[in-house]
């Protein structure tokens, strides 16, 4: 089998993932996910994972991710990897197992943030008035 190369995004973090066959490692810019920071992101990272059981261990996973915070990065990984080991596998009760426990494994949050209006010094924040 070859390798499947897959993309998920989260805001402005962009994932790309490569699925290929293995033993089971998983490394995020190089780096292995088990000396992955902070512990949030791994854990949340770790949920595609967990949820393919054995298979997991069959294949290697290598991630590359550009752009936003720790969160968005640990949002776009799991939806890349969900959809490279779906692909993978070609597996369909995969697929579906994911989708219900959490839409955004397989499809990308479109969730932006709001522009800034004025009068304010944020999307929805103003200049207090002491008047009144």
């Amino acid at each position: 089998m070859s390798a499947v190369n897959t993309s998920g995004k989260r805001k402005t973090a962009v994932a790309r993932a490569v699925v290929k066959e293995g033993t089971g490692k998983v490394t995020i810019n190089k780096t292995p996910i088990e000396i992955y920071s902070p512990e949030l992101a791994k854990l949340k990272i770790q949920e595609p994972i967990g949820m393919a059981g054995t298979k997991a261990k069959e294949v290697d996973i290598s991630v590359n991710v550009v752009g936003g915070g720790v969160m968005g990065q640990a949002a776009a990984i799991r939806t890349a990897i969900a959809r490279g080991l779906v692909d993978f596998f070609k597996d369909d009760d995969l697929e579906a197992t994911y989708r219900a426990y959490d839409r955004t494994l397989m499809i990308n949050d479109d969730r932006r943030k709001l522009p800034k209006k004025p009068l304010g010094h944020g999307a929805r924040a103003k200049k207090q008035k002491s008047y009144r």
